[in-house]
This record gives C-alpha cells, structure tokens and sequence, in this order.
C-alpha cells in the first residue's frame, strides 16, 4: 500500500528533505565482510584465535589496543604509570557499556580473574596475563596492576584481553556466563563500537553500532559478516555485490583483481608465520608408524631432516605466487628479539636430510600424519600437501588430514596429528611472543607455552625467555631473546615455513589499511576520501 502525503504533511515532508540535503545528510550504510574463517566461539576469553580476536575487538575494548603497527595506544585506560612492577592505569570517565552501564575498575577486575577460569581452553588468554601477580581497585576510575617483576610487554599483552561488564558476564558458574551462553549473545556485552545482535553459525554475524560507545563512531550502522570458508566464492560474492569486503582472496587471483577498476587491494605485511610442529612426546604420536614403538621426532636428526627436505622457497613462489616470505625463524628479520644468524630460510637439501635419517637409524623412513586445517591460513591446505610430496622424497610417508579449522582446532589439542601445519601471529611485534606461546614448555597455570601442542621442551630456552619477559632494557631483552629463539631453531624444535602477506579485496569506494596482526576490524574500514 502507498501512502500519499497531502497538505501540510506533504509540504513538511518536502522541507524535511530540503533540509537533509542542505545539511549534507548522507543514508547510513551498512558494510558486508566476507570472512575466510567462522570464529570458533563469541567468548573474548575462550580462543586466542584472530577470527575469534578481531570481533571481540569490535564489540570490546580493552585497557590499551595496539594500532596497525602494533605499538600500545590509549583505549579504556586513558593514561597509566609504572613504578618498577607497579602499573597504574587511569579509567576513561565516559565509557560506558553497550547496555548504559558505566564502566568501572569492577569490570577490569572480573574480566582478568575470569580468564584462567575458562574452560576447555584450545589456546589460553592466560598467556597475556602470565607476568600479572596482582589486580587491585584503587577506586572506580583506577586500576593497580602488580606484576610478578619487570613486565616490558605488558600494554601489548593486555591489548589482547577486552574488558567485559561484571553485571553482565556473571553468573553461578566458576567464569561467570558460560561460553555456551556468550555465544548465544547471553552476557556479551562490551564497549566497543558495536553491540552483538545475532549469529547464525555458517550464515552471518551481525553487530550493530553501539550508540553508548565513548569514541568516534564509526561509519556502519550495522555489520554484516559472512563466513565464506572457499576463496573462490568470496571472490564470486564480492564481484556480484553481495559483499563489500573480503579477507584473503586466491593469491592466484590478485593480478585479475588488482586490474578491475571496480575494486581496492591492500597489502599489508604481517608478524603472522606459517611453521609446522612435531608431536616430540616419548610415544609414537596418532598417525606414526614403522618406528618400531619408538618416536623418531624425538631425535634431532630427524627433525632437521625433515625441515632441510622442506623448499620454502618452492612454497612461496608456487603456492603463493610471491605473496610470502619464506621463514627462517617465528618473527621476520629485523622485528625485535630476531639475529641474522636466522634471518634466512635454511635451504633445501634433500641428500643431506636422506643423511640424517640413516644414521638416526630410518634409512628406509616411516609414516607419519599431517593435519591442517582448510580455510584458515592462505592456501594452508596446499601447503600442507607440497611439505609431504617434499618430505616423501626423503622416504617419509606424511598422511596429509585436512578439515574445518574448527574441526582441527579441537583435534590438535587432543594430539590426534603426528605433525600438524598452524600459523601464529605476534601481536606485541617482538619474539617473547610466539616463543612464550608456541615453544616455552607448557604450563597452563602459569600461563606458559598455551599453544605448544607439540610436547616440546627445552629448559635451557625456557630460562632465557622468563629471563627476558622481566627484562626491560630493550638491548639486553633483544640479545637474550635471539639466543632463545637461535636455540630452538637450531634444535629444530619447531620448523618455520613462511611469513603470510595480508591481503584484502574491497569495493573501489572503501579503504582499508590493514594491521600487521592481519585482524579485519570493521571499524577501522572506511569509505574513501
């Protein structure tokens, strides 16, 4: 039915519209994002994982974010001082919670005591959050924070933990709202620039502008995010309109893309490394056979063999047409804590590794198990299926399992791979990072190695990274965190493949910058000056 305006209805409806267009009122527009991998939980607490990471930046702040460059920038705490281990951090007055709520020390206080409380964790906050020893209210506009000693990475760390509303996130379980709650939107509420509305897992995600949110508003009134776990159909769904961004398109692609005058491409570089970790327990790991019960992955000799058989240049050029750099550590040459020494990939030597295995005792090799998960890393799976037509030429047969991020995600950490393919990106921009996660032996209740589902340990390395999270001379930081790093790349414990280029692919009228953290954060993308 069409309703016809008359007499003063009519004229008051024509100098309304007069009046907009004077005033240069522009129609609010919602933005679409075509995500190459679903978060795997809406919790801010459950996974240390950047599709789960950069939506509960948007729905979240934290004390201090980090910028594309990952250095700390004022965000819920509007100013802080540190005296020796005694961090003080000053509470904007005007922030408040998408539900009205002001935000209060109270809420930092729940926030960073509900983190080691999280259940079934697949990689624990509690890493950023290893060095605190104390969180105190000193009253509701200031927050004390001990920690155990000198803590040179605390801001970047605390960048990682959003704070959530105790009103809200409470509740009679041990963490407050349960993750099965906050994924159903029960409790998730935060002070970032948008409010949760709903999420149909395999469908969208949607958040709407948050209209309590303390800083500049962003230029969406709402956010439409579509998992499109196939490149090719984010590439379809983007060329047809029915999205306006997309993460990660087909390296293969990006010549085509990059001629269409329809569209805008940003390449950003990333602190994201591709590596693949070796299950070192004192059992023969799922998926590992013709060792005689013993595991191979233990000997060095092995270990090496195995990454010299590896030709991450081939990778690189092949498999990601040029869109890489191949890696000879966990962070790129010259990010704080890296030697040169490390600088360079290690070249592929198939002789040498053929070597390695006889007088390790497995001239004729064995077999062994690669997962990998498809969709989450650029080309992850082909990768995946390059390192065993790699590693068959030196006689070790890799079953290559490939499958939803999800899926693999929750098999990793049950050790049901013999090796498995990952990636990790380090968000502080210094190797305290992905050392302490990846390669640090695991202790979950001190927050250490919460990501090393590898059985990896090296107590030499250990003590030179605790070292250096308490150190806060930078050069003295550095030096002891390129021994670290030099004696677990020597020791093979870990093998870097290839540092990922971030690439994004939007309509002509958007710009994105991107961050070296590779997170899409829909508030920072903006329609073109």
């Amino acid at each position: 039915m069409t309703l016809k305006l008359t007499g003063r209805a009519a004229l008051a409806s024509a100098l309304a519209a007069v009046c907009m267009a004077s005033a240069g009122f522009v129609q609010a527009r919602d933005l679409t994002i075509g995500l190459r991998t679903e978060p795997s939980s809406m919790d801010p607490q459950f996974h240390s994982l950047t599709p789960n990471t950069q939506l509960s930046e948007t729905l979240f702040d934290p004390l201090v974010r980090t910028d594309k460059n990952a250095k700390p920038v004022a965000c819920l705490a509007e100013s802080w001082t540190v005296d020796g281990n005694v961090w003080t951090f000053k509470l904007r007055k005007d922030a408040k919670f998408s539900d009205g709520t002001p935000l209060t020390a109270d809420d930092v206080l729940f926030t960073y005591d509900r983190v080691p409380k999280v259940p079934n964790s697949p990689s624990s906050y509690a890493l950023y959050l290893s060095t605190v020893d104390k969180v105190e209210a000193v009253d509701p506009h200031t927050v004390r924070i001990t920690t155990k000693g000198p803590s040179p990475v605390l801001l970047a760390n605390l960048s990682l933990v959003p704070i959530m509303s105790k009103k809200a996130a409470s509740g009679p379980a041990p963490e407050g709202k349960t993750t099965t709650e906050l994924n159903r939107g029960d409790g998730l509420v935060g002070s970032g620039p948008y409010k949760f509305v709903s999420w149909k897992r395999g469908a969208e995600i949607v958040f709407a502008r948050n209209e309590h949110y303390w800083g500049e508003k962003p230029d969406w009134d709402k956010i439409i995010y579509r998992p499109i776990t196939n490149s090719a159909a984010r590439v379809a769904a983007l060329l047809a309109g029915d999205v306006d961004v997309i993460e990660d398109p087909p390296t293969d692609d990006l010549a085509r893309l990059k001629s269409d005058a329809n569209l805008h491409i940003q390449e950003t570089p990333s602190v994201r490394v591709i590596y693949l970790a070796l299950n070192q327990g004192d059992e023969p790991p799922k998926g590992m056979s013709g060792t005689d019960g013993k595991n191979p992955l233990q000997d060095k000799r092995v270990r090496e063999a195995l990454s010299l058989a590896i030709d991450r240049d081939a990778i690189v050029k092949r498999i990601m047409d040029g869109v890489g750099l191949p890696a000879g550590n966990l962070l790129p040459y010259p990010a704080f804590g890296t030697s040169k020494e490390h600088a360079k990939a290690e070249p592929s030597d198939v002789e040498k590794a053929k070597k390695l295995l006889a007088d390790a005792g497995y001239a004729k090799g064995f077999t062994l198990s690669l997962g990998s998960p498809d969709g989450r890393y650029t080309n992850d799976k082909r990768i995946a299926q390059a390192v065993a037509a790699m590693w068959a030429r030196i006689g070790i047969k890799a079953n290559v399992e490939t499958m939803a991020p999800s899926v693999f995600f929750k098999k990793r950490n049950t050790y049901e791979f013999s090796t498995y393919l990952a990636g990790w990106s380090a968000s502080s921009g210094e190797m305290i990072n992905p050392l302490k996660s990846l390669v640090v032996t695991k202790d979950p209740e001190a927050g250490l190695g919460t990501t090393n589902w590898s059985k990896y340990s090296n107590p030499d390395m250990d003590k030179l990274v605790l070292e250096a999270s308490q150190t806060l001379d930078d050069d003295k930081r550095s030096e002891l965190l390129q021994k670290a790093s030099g004696l677990v790349m020597d020791d093979y414990g870990i093998l870097p493949l290839q540092f990922e280029l971030s690439v994004w692919a939007m309509k002509k009228d958007l710009r994105y910058e991107g961050r070296a953290d590779q997170m899409t954060l829909a508030q920072d993308i903006t329609l073109a000056k």
